[in-house]
């Protein structure tokens, strides 16, 4: 199955760089164009609210995901396709995953880094089989990327896991690129989820007291 919604993780600061304010509003355009769904976080300020604008200039259904507590803090976007309002983060979370194929990583700060350590470790873990592409745009992600080969290299992360993350430096490689990605996992997916580790022995007894 191709892609048909794609799910965007980004900053909701005003206070971003141009450059990268510049390359949401490419990415929300690059989706709508390509005939995709957005879905993404629902806010009307910073990195998201640039995207989802651009997105729907493009003509992309947008659906945006967002907890009622955040309503101060990010304004609720009045121009989206689909609002859907729910009660905590891993709700959130959890739908934002269900109504996309693939995932794109802009830059954005913890709430980002969030997001991006829990999709990623449900991709590790087998729970989903769906892309996941960081844009390292200006550099943003380039240390991240060294920091997943210090773990690997340190013997945290296994050689199949290694490249769940994908990397790309411009906004025209990112549709491509999690195409690629999704035609590869599609022989992982058939063959079941992916193993933490290659075997896990249960003790005879647990002692958590």
């Amino acid at each position: 199955m191709s892609l048909k919604s794609v799910c965007v993780y980004c900053g909701s600061f005003s206070s971003a760089k141009q450059v990268y304010k510049d390359a949401a509003m490419a990415m929300g355009t690059a989706i709508g164009k390509a005939g995709l769904g957005m879905v993404y976080g629902g806010g009307n300020v910073g990195l998201m609210g640039l995207t989802a604008d651009s997105a729907i200039k493009a003509g992309a259904k947008v659906i945006g995901i967002q907890p009622t507590f955040l309503n101060a803090r990010e304004p609720e976007h009045p121009g989206l396709t689909e609002l859907i309002k729910v009660g905590d983060m891993h709700t959130r979370k959890r739908l934002m995953a269900e109504k996309s194929d693939g995932f794109i990583i802009l830059p954005g700060g913890f709430g980002t880094l969030d997001e991006l350590a829990e999709i990623l470790t449900w991709r590790q873990l087998g729970l989903h089989h769906k892309p996941i592409v960081a844009v390292d745009i200006n550099g943003y992600w380039t240390n991240l990327r060294a920091q997943v080969d210090y773990m690997h290299d340190e013997g945290f992360i296994k050689d199949a896991h290694r490249d769940l993350l994908g990397f790309v430096s411009t906004v025209d490689e990112v549709l491509p690129k999690l195409e690629a990605m999704r035609i590869d996992a599609q022989g992982t997916a058939q063959g079941g989820p992916a193993p933490a580790h290659d075997h896990v022995t249960e003790p005879d007894h647990l002692d958590r007291t």
